[in-house]
């Protein structure tokens, strides 16, 4: 469910779960294990890939409500796991946005330290956000930090709150995205802003990184700022269940 490809020191991490790349504990069990020993095999830098229209369609929801509430533990822990070795990676990594990112999908690039994304064509535009209260659920506090921090808190506020995705030329616009780019050139520019950072002496570079995502690593390394079981209630109550079930029964719609 990973391809790793490498590009000299330099190792792309690309998210293989066809048709969306719908995150299950397989696939986020696999990426933490690979973002986490990357370093030890000698990689410097890290980019993050998914499919071409769509980068992660987030949690793999209808599998995660046929789970018994110890299951669901785990495999909502299997996420924040994955989201923690992206956002405590000790080497830089570069989200390659090139389709839709909603939800976990979104929550994965927040991790890393730049966001290149593909604004899609004339038929569509791409969307990025977390839209978890469309489908009925709270963002943990921890998660909605991801957020903060990169287009700061009254707007975070109003895009979480209600739920908002962003075609990609707004979320450029806004800073949740650093650059646009089309998908033919998208690797490319992820590969150049990569090399020109590791090509900054490696010491004060990467020292200065770590003391910057500080509070980025407190975010999710801290457990009482994710509350998993405050979490797992919110998931089991009656109206998120009605919600959830409501969005699968549209999902499963033709067209």
């Amino acid at each position: 469910m990973i391809t790793q490809i490498e590009h000299g020191d330099i190792l792309e991490v690309r998210l293989a779960r066809p048709p969306v790349n719908a995150l299950n504990p397989e696939l986020l069990t696999q990426l933490r294990e690979v973002i986490e020993h990357a370093p030890v095999r000698g990689a410097a830098g890290l980019i993050l890939s998914g499919g071409p229209s769509v980068f992660s369609a987030g949690l793999d929801v209808p599998y995660l409500m046929t789970l018994g509430r110890a299951e669901l533990a785990a495999a909502w822990a299997t996420f924040f796991a994955a989201m923690a070795a992206l956002a405590t990676s000790p080497i830089p990594v570069v989200a390659a946005v090139g389709g839709h990112s909603p939800a976990g999908g979104a929550v994965l690039a927040l991790c890393c330290d730049y966001r290149i994304m593909v604004p899609g064509d004339e038929r569509r535009a791409y969307t990025i956000g977390l839209n978890e209260v469309q489908v009925g659920l709270v963002v943990p506090e921890g998660v909605q930090h991801l957020m903060r921090r990169v287009i700061g808190t009254y707007r975070a506020e109003r895009l979480l709150v209600a739920g908002t995705m962003l075609e990609a030329a707004e979320a450029q616009r806004i800073g949740l995205v650093d650059e646009l780019s089309e998908a033919d050139a998208m690797l490319p520019r992820a590969l150049d802003w990569l090399r020109a950072l590791l090509a900054l002496p490696r010491h004060a570079m990467l020292t200065t990184r770590r003391m910057a995502r500080a509070d980025l690593i407190d975010a999710v390394n801290r457990p009482e700022r994710i509350n998993l079981d405050g979490f797992l209630d919110d998931w089991f109550s009656a109206q998120t269940q009605a919600a959830l079930k409501a969005t699968l029964a549209r999902l499963k719609k033709p067209g």
